[in-house]
């Protein structure tokens, strides 16, 4: 990967269309859901438009300008830290370009970031337990497995297919 060929920024509103298309596929990649556009679409929209609720980081490829990795990042406070850690969430890179380091360079930058600012306790994310191949990237950037689970209501969502409501 040539660096100069890549970039890596905030995402702004512009990038909407691009967003949203990234995340329903990761949806139906990684949990075999079908997300609603109507619903989708306007929960990026609000994340563009407040950065208090998180902001995506985007690389994007410029010689095309086409945007190929996405991540966002959302905020959970720690008051045994009184520090934020931050929440990598809708992690997706474009089927062309998995497996050349565009997860890596955005978490470099996230994880830069974080300690530049000095108010950041950390970076936490889920996973879905049966997803080998992400856990395997994870683990080789430096993510460890945390010692708790993940529990759950979910209002919005229904069940996934072949999952118990």
């Amino acid at each position: 990967m040539n660096q100069s060929d890549f970039h890596i920024r905030l995402a702004e509103p512009p990038d909407l269309e691009s967003l949203v298309t990234y995340n329903m596929a990761l949806a139906s990649e990684t949990e075999g859901r079908q997300l609603e556009r109507s619903l989708l679409r306007p929960g990026v929209e609000s994340i563009l438009a407040d950065s208090t609720k998180g902001f995506y980081v985007v690389m994007e490829y410029r010689p095309t300008g086409e945007m190929i990795g996405q991540l966002l990042i959302t905020f959970e406070w720690s008051d045994w830290r009184n520090a934020v850690f931050w929440w990598l969430q809708s992690v997706y890179v474009h089927k062309e370009w998995r497996r050349q380091g565009v997860f890596k360079a955005l978490y470099d930058y996230v994880l830069a970031e974080g300690k530049r600012r000095g108010n950041v306790a950390g970076i936490r994310l889920y996973v879905e337990q049966d997803n080998a191949a992400a856990q395997g990237v994870y683990a080789h950037v430096g993510l460890s497995v945390a010692p708790y689970k993940m529990f759950e209501t979910d209002f919005i969502l229904p069940s996934r297919p072949g999952e118990k409501s």
